[in-house]
């Protein structure tokens, strides 16, 4: 089992941006996407160092902790760390998880289509960041 966190508020993946030079179009990813995919591959270099990618079949699960807004009540905050409202807002979990298999290939794992399984919600939280599990699925 692979066990870490990502500080920080969330964040998704980014739409890739397209230029042309001359008749041919390149495709990049955002600056913004690419400072959080390097933040994402630090902590997993971290948590991986010394031993090498896996290569099995994969189950992850992403704990996205969203901040509650400071704008929100004593009240609508306590409901939100208590379960009571959960946040419906940006980021979109299926961008957050995109970001994060993305930023773990050859790191974590040989490549992302060895993920299987993919279990990501979204809770508030006082302290915003990213709880990552990794599981081996062994026959």
């Amino acid at each position: 089992m692979i066990e870490f966190k990502v500080l920080g508020e969330p964040k998704g993946k980014g739409r890739p941006r397209f230029s042309r030079v001359g008749k041919f179009t390149k495709t990049y990813t955002d600056a913004k996407t690419k400072m959080y995919e390097d933040k994402i591959a630090s902590a997993a270099r971290l948590q991986m160092y010394p031993h090498e990618p896996l290569e099995t079949p994969l189950s992850v699960t992403l704990i996205l902790h969203v901040g509650v807004p400071k704008s929100y009540s004593k009240k609508r905050t306590t409901d939100c760390l208590t379960g009571k409202e959960w946040p419906t807002k940006k980021p979109d979990v299926d961008n957050v998880a995109k970001v994060f298999l993305d930023a773990m290939n050859g790191i974590a794992y040989k490549d992302d289509v060895q993920v299987i399984r993919l279990h990501a919600y979204k809770k508030y939280s006082i302290d915003p960041h990213v709880h990552i599990t990794i599981n081996e699925i062994l026959p």
